[in-house]
């Protein structure tokens, strides 16, 4: 059991492109928020909104402490949870809380999340979904196939938590100690599959658990195809690429950690294209599409030939005067 959980220990990092307008609710929840954290990083994939200014205005009346990064490109989700995490990380946090733009904190967020810390170091609350409702997020993977498994119960026991071991970004509750072992989140993704990659990481080097506390609550509403329990959202092409393409960077951080097994990944790869065939065809009613699932599938093979793939690596500690 590690020491009680202290809420300036811990920093949130928000990832934002083009969206001031739901930015702005994110902003004003870490003002309602209460205990806040030590630090709040906002990091600006080159928006050509009014981001920069936006988030100026709040400086001052935030309540903690604002970081403001904007990058040179648009360097994707990926790129842009890899920079947020290096700057909390140097900031010296002890605890990272990852978000996207289109989500807004429980008042008491923070400490709900606080009150797991002392006993787990990955840690994923749950959200609500945009209408109001519980969002189910599917929180295991089966890394012989690399895909999330649809059936993973969503009831909790009396315990409160189950163990996962995949990790989102939107809400990825991530201790320092970990982060330093399996480095930062890998930027070649650029959007798809990079959270639960790192989320499995985590998950071999500490017990991850997702908790039956709602700490964010959803901001946009997308285009859905209602199954009950699980839903499926609409995409974009661009996603579609990326879905495809980047299973080539799952193949390889399997194949390091030795669980990739050809015949069952390429099953896996095979129920990922025609997940997003019915995605395109069922909740967006189109047929174009199909060409990036293809492109994304040829440029994988490239990256899987690739000999000269490596990791992400490890962090150095930070010595006692760089914190």
């Amino acid at each position: 059991m590690s020491a009680a959980f202290e809420p300036a220990s811990a920093t949130i990092v928000v990832v934002t492109y083009n969206r001031s307008h739901l930015l702005t609710r994110l902003l004003d929840s870490v003002i309602a928020m209460d205990p806040k954290p030590g630090h709040v990083v906002v990091i600006d994939n080159a928006s050509t909104d009014n981001t920069t200014e936006l988030v100026e205005s709040y400086r001052e009346r935030l309540g903690t402490t604002l970081v403001y990064q904007r990058m040179e490109t648009n360097t994707g989700g990926s790129g842009g949870f890899s920079e947020g995490m290096r700057v909390a990380y140097e900031l010296g946090s002890e605890w990272i809380w990852m978000m996207d733009d289109d989500v807004e904190l429980v008042d008491d967020g923070l400490a709900k999340m606080g009150k797991w810390a002392p006993r787990f170091k990955s840690i994923q609350g749950r959200r609500y979904d945009y209408d109001g409702s519980e969002f189910y997020w599917q929180y295991r993977v089966s890394p012989s196939m690399g895909i999330p498994i649809p059936f993973a119960p969503a009831a909790f026991d009396g315990s409160g938590y189950k163990e996962m071991n995949s990790g989102c970004f939107e809400g990825m509750f991530i201790h320092r100690d970990i982060v330093q072992q399996i480095g930062l989140p890998d930027p070649r993704f650029f959007i798809y599959w990079d959270d639960t990659v790192y989320g499995w990481l985590a998950s071999l080097k500490t017990t991850a658990v997702i908790v039956n506390d709602f700490v964010l609550r959803r901001t946009r509403e997308i285009k859905q195809w209602d199954m009950g329990l699980r839903h499926l959202n609409a995409s974009s092409d661009a996603y579609r690429y990326y879905i495809m393409r980047n299973r080539a960077f799952m193949r390889h951080y399997y194949k390091q950690h030795g669980t990739y097994r050809p015949v069952a990944f390429a099953f896996g790869s095979f129920l990922t294209f025609a997940k997003e065939l019915i995605r395109l065809t069922v909740v967006e009613r189109k047929v174009r599409g199909t060409s990036n699932l293809w492109r994304g599938v040829r440029d994988g093979r490239k990256i899987s030939r690739d000999s000269s793939w490596t990791p992400m690596p490890p962090l150095a500690p930070l010595t006692a005067d760089a914190k």
